[in-house]
């Protein structure tokens, strides 16, 4: 995968290698997952106004994929870049123009340019082809969904669905905790502030022997993935860090036979053992920070070293998890179509 644009660009693009022919593809495939990463679709998230309507321009003929390069372009409709002329020579606290600066030189000021979670649009669509394929390929299925805002954590029954997920806007399945991270979040933005959280994605129906032993651990390669998407300040498997107040004998999940096959009597491990999937769930959470743009007073400093403050105007999340949720989702399909597609490629 292969993504190119800015947040205040004309448009966002990603191009798709390695997808194998025949599989039945259009655009309707991938608008669901696109409306619900998009802003402005609640009062509790950005309310910068797109469309995100895809456009398939390569690697799809006659509702197939050729198994050429899949284009996909989604362009930018609802700008407003002069929201972001009074900071153009100052650094926002907690953003990546300082980081830009030292690396490249110059920066694209306007909304954070390529560092703005704006590029994620592209990792959706790309995402939505990799639910396809995995549920295609192997009956694979990935959900994600909020379990904290703030000190607001969700009591969940298993397994969540899609369909559970989407009955709040805050994308929580625990009715009672996402009635008060609803309350929470609108209360951070009447306070001018923002709130960080938690999410959890689950992928099930993944087969066995799914990673690499060593370095391309199945693990590894989601937790980059993860990493990856702006915000994300810490990623965790199964127990996660829980395990680390663990005895052995208490984490070890044991072995056991079920309908003909090797499974485990619990999930501690996250579904993956030695770096490759062992065939439970898998079961990953990412914490995110808050969200870094605030309509308050910062202190900061100009690219020329002077002492200054800074009011962040525009249109932000006062929390990122709602949006973030389809975004993570899309990350673990690919990484999951990445690997089955290298498993194939050792195992036939």
């Amino acid at each position: 995968m292969t993504t190119a644009g800015e947040s205040h660009g004309p448009a966002n693009v990603v191009i798709v290698d390695g997808c194998p022919p025949g599989l039945a593809l259009d655009g309707e495939d991938l608008r669901a997952d696109l409306a619900r990463r998009r802003p402005g679709q609640s009062r509790i998230v950005s309310q910068r106004l797109e469309a995100d309507e895809p456009e398939i321009l390569s690697g799809v003929f006659e509702g197939v994929t050729t198994g050429t390069p899949i284009a996909v372009l989604i362009r930018n409709q609802d700008q407003k870049s002069q929201d972001y002329d009074a900071i153009r020579d100052k650094y926002r606290p907690g953003h990546a123009d300082f980081t830009y600066d030292a690396k490249y030189g110059r920066r694209d000021h306007r909304g954070g340019g390529r560092a703005s979670a704006r590029e994620t649009v592209a990792r959706v669509a790309a995402g939505a082809i990799a639910k396809k394929l995995i549920a295609t390929a192997f009956g694979g299925s990935v959900v994600g969904y909020v379990v904290q805002v703030g000190d607001v954590v969700a009591t969940l029954a298993e397994p969540v669905t899609l369909e559970a997920v989407e009955q709040t806007p805050v994308r929580c399945p625990d009715l009672e905790a996402a009635a008060r991270m609803q309350a929470l979040i609108e209360a951070v933005r009447k306070d001018q502030d923002s709130i960080g959280g938690v999410a959890e994605v689950v992928a099930s129906g993944v087969p066995a022997g799914l990673g690499e032993p060593v370095f391309d651990k199945l693990k590894a390669d989601l937790a980059k993935a993860l990493c990856s998407i702006p915000a994300v300040v810490g990623v965790e498997f199964g127990s996660g860090f829980a395990a680390a107040r663990q005895r052995g004998s208490e984490h070890n999940d044991p072995f056991v036979i079920e309908g003909g096959r090797v499974v485990t009597a619990g999930n501690r491990h996250g579904g993956m053992l030695g770096g490759i999937s062992s065939g439970m769930p898998i079961v990953l959470r990412a914490a995110l920070k808050p969200t870094s743009s605030l309509p308050r007073e910062q202190a900061t400093v100009t690219r020329a070293g002077e002492p200054t403050t800074l009011v962040t105007t525009g249109r932000h999340d006062p929390c990122l998890l709602p949006r973030f949720v389809p975004v993570a989702e899309a990350m673990v399909a690919i990484v999951l179509a990445d690997h089955w597609l290298r498993h194939k490629a050792i195992a036939g």
